[in-house]
């Protein structure tokens, strides 16, 4: 009967240690297709793994979750400006895997200087929606009495601060503002990120 390939392995490994030769491996055709399908298996597994922990480190990596810019509308909406005027913004938030789009309101008024001003409808109290009293000529929050002066500063109520200011720019001829939420129940205004 002929010698098959891996035959007599084991003799052949005495005879060199005997001799002094340097040891050399010998690869069967057993351990030959044992390596090929552990090399095989470990690229499957890393091919497999990368989209899941890209999947897993996503928020780590995303972008923030802040919000951009949002239109309120044509400067010339707001020439008259003697009383605040309520507007609806939409924008788009990100937070980790979701993507939603608000709605939030806001108030458009001038400043005693004649600059535009916005401010968040959200009492900095416990975050109810404050509405503008014409008859009274100041912001009234419904939940529990905080009242506002037209320009923001409390009157009256639990309200620990100012209705909050956005920041706000003009760009082409339109008011834009960048709506940001804050902390309620606190005296200074802090960033919700």
């Amino acid at each position: 009967m002929g010698h098959v390939l891996g035959d007599d392995v084991e003799q052949k490994l005495e005879t060199e240690k005997a001799t002094g030769k340097k040891d050399v491996i010998i690869i069967t055709r057993r351990s030959f297709f044992g390596a090929l399908v552990a090399i095989g298996s470990a690229g499957m597994g890393a091919l497999l793994a990368v989209p899941v922990l890209r999947y897993v480190l996503y928020p780590l990596y995303a972008r923030a979750a802040g919000t951009e810019w949002s239109d309120v509308g044509e400067m010339s909406e707001f020439a008259n400006g003697q009383s605040p005027v309520r507007k609806t913004i939409t924008f788009t938030q990100r937070d980790g895997w979701r993507e939603v789009v608000s709605a939030q309101s806001v108030y458009v008024s001038r400043t005693s200087a004649g600059e535009m001003e916005v401010m968040s409808a959200i009492c900095p109290h416990l975050g109810c929606s404050v509405s503008w009293q014409q008859a009274q000529n100041d912001f009234l929050c419904p939940c529990h009495g905080s009242v506002f002066k037209a320009d923001g500063k409390v009157v009256a109520g639990p309200s620990p601060r100012a209705m909050d200011r956005l920041p706000t720019r003009i760009k082409d001829g339109k008011l834009q503002v960048h709506f940001e939420y804050f902390r309620p129940n606190v005296p200074n205004q802090e960033k919700l990120t």
